[in-house]
């Protein structure tokens, strides 16, 4: 790979991401009932276009290739997680409540200085993080100001108690 390539210019964003499942309504159910997601369009039952708020898509859920399919085996290529930025910590410990009130197990919960995160499985396995992002003053920074990340366990107990009632 050439190396002088410039690099992707700052403001670049992941605008969404496209999941195939084997059951839209199950995935669905998750998507739009646990977390929250809004319906923006639906394809019968091959596909539905879901966001937060107003935005056309973050989240494509879809059949075409997928359907009644298991899930990926563990070992091989794909995607690990899709993450989920959410805007304050309130927010996140919002979300942290509606999983748990689901039944569903969190595959753990990291503290990475920048963030904190909140990792689990939607209805197909795929790995779904839930995250809130420190303000950047916050931050972690090594001797020469660089990002100094690292991963301890997240007080869930602590982040609930951040939840807007």
């Amino acid at each position: 790979m050439p190396e002088s390539n410039p690099p992707i210019p700052t403001g670049t964003r992941i605008g969404h991401v496209h999941l195939k499942v084997a059951d839209l309504d199950r995935a669905l159910g998750f998507y739009r009932y646990v977390l929250g997601f809004q319906v923006k369009q639906r394809y019968g039952d091959q596909a539905v276009f879901i966001a937060a708020g107003d935005y056309h898509h973050h989240i494509g859920l879809n059949t075409w290739e997928s359907k009644g399919g298991p899930p990926p085996a563990p070992g091989t290529t794909g995607l690990f997680h899709t993450a989920i930025l959410y805007p304050t910590r309130a927010a996140l410990a919002d979300a942290l409540h509606r999983v748990l009130a689901a039944g569903i197990t969190l595959d753990g919960a990291s503290d990475h200085g920048v963030s904190q995160a909140l990792y689990l499985r939607d209805p197909d396995q795929n790995g779904v993080e839930l995250y809130w992002d420190r303000p950047e003053s916050e931050w972690p920074r090594d001797a020469d100001g660089g990002i100094a990340m690292f991963t301890k366990r997240l007080d869930v107990e602590d982040l609930l108690k951040a939840r807007e009632t």
